[in-house]
């Protein structure tokens, strides 16, 4: 280790592995001055757990995601559907009723289908950060769409979900009568990405599906993580081969998508 440097008048003792603090947003080589870590890493670790909090309890903002959402798609109604959690503690304390949409908002679903048939159904749902969805969902559907539109997918009302979890995207595709489900919804926040978004792909959308026949795509945001286009491609990508092969899931691999 590097010998003990003067700092503010406390003495720094830093990781001689500092140099791979540039290769990941990880929290690594914070050194240590005595038994503990240094003031000003600890700092930064209490506001990078206070953004984390933040971005679980910030309510999504719906006036200005509808607005956004209508722009990008503005032949159909934009649902806004609740699930079971009236509330953020209930949300969070009950995972099964955030997978479930409440009473009215199955008739919404039910109503805004009723005997049409589509190809795609898409949700932007808070999940546990609705910053993530606030921030990059509309950016990644005005890539995403003309794609869906270029190869002659028909998509179903966009919808907004609130206190919701991903498995809603089995229910409100099922309602909409859509063939494949996409839900892009804010991800765990972790103390170096607050406001990462993620995108999960079901085919043949049905209450009861698992975890295993859905694809994700994750850590979507333009600071390190995915970008906006790159995400969108890869969306698109994997919803060609979802009707390809008639399924999602651990059996659609990249080399499917890609043709490799």
């Amino acid at each position: 280790m590097d010998a003990l440097k003067p700092v503010d008048g406390n003495f720094i003792q830093k990781d001689a592995w500092g140099r791979l603090r540039q290769f990941t947003n990880a929290r690594i080589a914070v050194g240590k001055t005595g038994t503990a870590i240094p003031l000003a890493e600890n700092l930064l670790f209490r506001a990078d757990h206070a953004r984390a909090r933040d971005a679980v309890y910030t309510a999504l903002d719906e006036e200005p995601m509808a607005a956004a959402l209508q722009v990008l798609l503005p032949a159909l109604p934009v649902l806004r559907l609740k699930s079971r959690a009236e509330t953020r503690q209930e949300y969070l304390q009950r995972p099964d009723w955030g997978r479930q949409l409440c009473d009215a908002s199955k008739q919404l679903a039910k109503d805004a289908a009723g005997s049409n048939r589509y190809d795609v159904a898409i949700m932007v749902a808070d999940g546990l950060s609705a910053q993530a969805v606030q921030l990059h969902a509309p950016a990644v559907l005005a890539a995403f769409l003309p794609l869906l539109a270029g190869a002659g997918f028909s998509v179903a009302p966009l919808c907004i979900a609130r206190q919701a979890r991903v498995a809603i995207s089995d229910e409100v595709g099922a309602l909409l009568n859509s063939r494949l489900s996409i839900i892009l919804i804010g991800e765990r926040p972790g103390l170096s990405s607050p406001h990462s978004m993620g995108i999960y792909i079901t085919y043949n959308p049905a209450i009861g599906n698992t975890d295993e026949s859905r694809n994700c795509i994750s850590n979507i945001h333009p600071l390190g993580g995915l970008a906006y286009q790159e995400a969108a491609l890869q969306a698109f990508n994997l919803v060609k081969g979802a009707f390809a092969l008639q399924l999602t899931g651990v059996h659609l691999k990249s080399h499917h998508v890609l043709g490799g």
